[in-house]
């Protein structure tokens, strides 16, 4: 007996059925976004997306010669914000803390995150750690890893 699989396998979005595959793609991505955070509360009660982490986002570039890191720290002071590099991992660490209310407040909606968080990133080459750079700048880290001498690329002059 044959079956049809068709309808239960997820469609790669950049295989030949791309209008279709990126169309189930999206949707599929939308629902997994709505309901990341909802807790297993019995039937009437609302989630609450502030019991989800704070992880911050980043951007990773390579060069010749450099990593470079980028992380959105919104609403962070340079002191909430620790960086070490051990073997090629780089980590870091903080806490976003929560905004004072006071007692008389009515909380209407609460989507901000807060709370500690650790970021910890494998580097694909060796990196001189002496040479490490960071900057902190209206919420936002830059740090810059240059790579060794020895795994740098090196241009190589072709002569006839």
């Amino acid at each position: 007996m044959k079956t049809d699989t068709t309808m239960t396998r997820r469609t790669d979005p950049d295989s030949a059925e791309a209008p279709v595959g990126r169309l189930r793609f999206e949707v599929d991505r939308l629902f997994d976004d709505f309901f990341r955070g909802w807790e297993p509360f019995g039937v009437g009660h609302l989630p609450s997306l502030a019991h989800e982490r704070f992880v911050p986002t980043l951007d990773i570039t390579e060069s010749d010669k450099e990593f470079r890191v980028s992380m959105e720290l919104p609403g962070m002071a340079e002191d909430d914000v620790q960086l070490s590099l051990s073997r090629n991992v780089l980590t870091v660490r903080g806490e976003k803390k929560t905004e004072e209310r006071s007692d008389e407040d009515q909380v209407h909606r609460v989507e901000c995150r807060y709370g500690r968080f650790e970021r910890s990133l494998q580097l694909p080459a060796d990196v001189d750690a002496e040479q490490v750079k960071a900057r902190f700048k209206k919420g936002v880290l830059k740090i810059v890893l240059p790579k060794t001498e020895r795994v740098q690329a090196r241009k190589i002059q072709v002569k006839s």
